[in-house]
């Protein structure tokens, strides 16, 4: 069932994405980047700005809907008299107020065995924070406080528009360059493009995509120091060490549905080693816990 949910959910959300880039395309009048002139490098810039953002921010405006529906989020109702839920929604909008937020945002809890959160949503007015029940049971008040505090950050600091925006970019030059680059090098004397440019645009994408992830990855790392901040000014510096020194405990315990990309990059989590370092969107536990260590709030 979590597999044909997946499945579909990507089917839909692509041919989504598709049918507006397109109608965007289409009411703007923007002509083929490839005539029989040449290449225009004005229409084909316009080309990869709007296929490289469309998808980023169609994903970011459907992000929320897609957490809850992928993760079987059971929002916390804010009317709620359950004791537990109680302590977790007045932990969240006490946060919430101090980090300057004037919308408060949903809280959710979602059934998972790992010991993790995640923040999401279009903007900083339209957000989620969502907390497995692993990380409930196992975490103490005090260290669930902490996670809270650097989830509240990344929506205070509007980390769900910034990497979108980045992430547009990225994909806006892969294109881009991908394109300008398998023209160049397939071109004929009679200004026309082979089969082979094809094959090029693939290979120069794939490329660039690699560069672009460690791009995009490193400025992830360095949002989760800030995060990590941001929750000790929030909660205290003690216990957002405290909530971090947990997860090195929990750090083997792993659910694979937060592998999806709509909200696994503002998880807190661990961090892979070796090469795949390049790639990942956290910085290993002990170094986040050293910097904290290190951090004068004063």
């Amino acid at each position: 069932m979590a597999l044909a949910k997946r499945i579909t959910l990507f089917l839909v959300l692509n041919l989504l994405i598709v049918l507006t880039i397109s109608l965007i395309l289409s009411i703007f009048n923007i002509q083929p980047f490839l005539t029989s002139h040449g290449i225009d490098p004005i229409s084909l810039a316009v080309f990869c700005l709007i296929w490289g953002m469309g998808g980023a921010f169609i994903s970011l405006l459907l992000s929320k809907t897609m957490a809850k529906w992928m993760m079987g989020i059971q929002i916390i109702d804010p009317n709620t008299r359950d004791p537990n839920a109680r302590e977790i929604l007045e932990t969240v909008y006490t946060m919430a107020r101090k980090a300057g937020l004037s919308v408060m945002p949903e809280v959710g809890v979602y059934s998972s065995p790992e010991v993790n959160a995640f923040a999401t949503g279009p903007s900083r007015r339209n957000s989620l924070v969502a907390l497995s029940s692993g990380l409930l049971t196992r975490m103490r008040s005090e260290e669930v406080g902490g996670v809270i505090g650097h989830e509240l950050t990344h929506v205070a600091n509007g980390d769900m528009v910034t990497m979108t925006l980045l992430q547009g970019v990225v994909n806006a030059f892969v294109m881009f360059l991908a394109r300008i680059l398998a023209y160049f090098l397939t071109r004929r004397d009679d200004e026309s493009v082979s089969g082979f440019y094809y094959l090029l645009v693939f290979v120069f994408e794939l490329c660039f995509m690699v560069l672009g992830m460690i791009v995009v990855a490193s400025f992830s790392r360095y949002r989760e120091y800030r995060a990590d901040a941001g929750g000790a000014r929030l909660a205290g510096k003690n216990n957002m060490i405290a909530a971090l020194k947990a997860l090195q405990r929990t750090a083997q315990i792993e659910d694979t549905r937060q592998d999806q990309p709509a909200f696994q990059a503002l998880k807190i989590s661990s961090a892979p080693r070796g090469f795949t370092a390049w790639f990942a969107t956290h910085p290993p536990l002990e170094k986040r816990i050293e910097r904290l260590e290190s951090l004068s709030l004063a």
